[in-house]
């Protein structure tokens, strides 16, 4: 892990698990990944950026467990799944899914789905 990547914790120490079982999840599903840590988020990137995490709020604050993270990551269709928090379309054909984790079994088969759906929408991009 980089200086980075734990920079990014400080504060929220206890989703530290989360995060490690999700980029463990990506980089096996995703080895050329490379990950980019900013104040911010952390992004993961092919060709262009398919998925982040952050601590956004995109659920209301009796509603998010603790510790959390928030999974971001693009689709070209929006998926209404349940699970799904918060979607955006930012330009046409394109739509920003958030997903708020708090628990490592949470990284399973229908997120990492997704995000390997990202990846691929990401790198079709010119």
């Amino acid at each position: 892990m980089t200086p980075d990547e734990i920079l990014f914790f400080d504060g929220h120490p206890a989703a530290l698990p989360l995060y490690e079982r999700l980029k463990s999840g990506i980089l096996s599903e995703i080895p050329s990944a490379r990950i980019e840590a900013k104040k911010t988020q952390i992004s993961f990137f092919t060709k262009h950026m398919f998925a982040a995490v952050s601590f956004a709020p995109v659920r209301k604050a009796k509603q998010r467990p603790e510790p959390f993270l928030t999974v971001s990551f693009g689709l070209p269709c929006l998926d209404t799944s349940a699970r799904i928090d918060a979607a955006a379309q930012p330009y046409p054909g394109r739509w920003t899914h958030h997903v708020m984790i708090g628990s490592a079994e949470e990284v399973d088969a229908e997120l990492m789905g997704w995000i390997r759906q990202a990846a691929a929408f990401s790198s079709a991009k010119r």
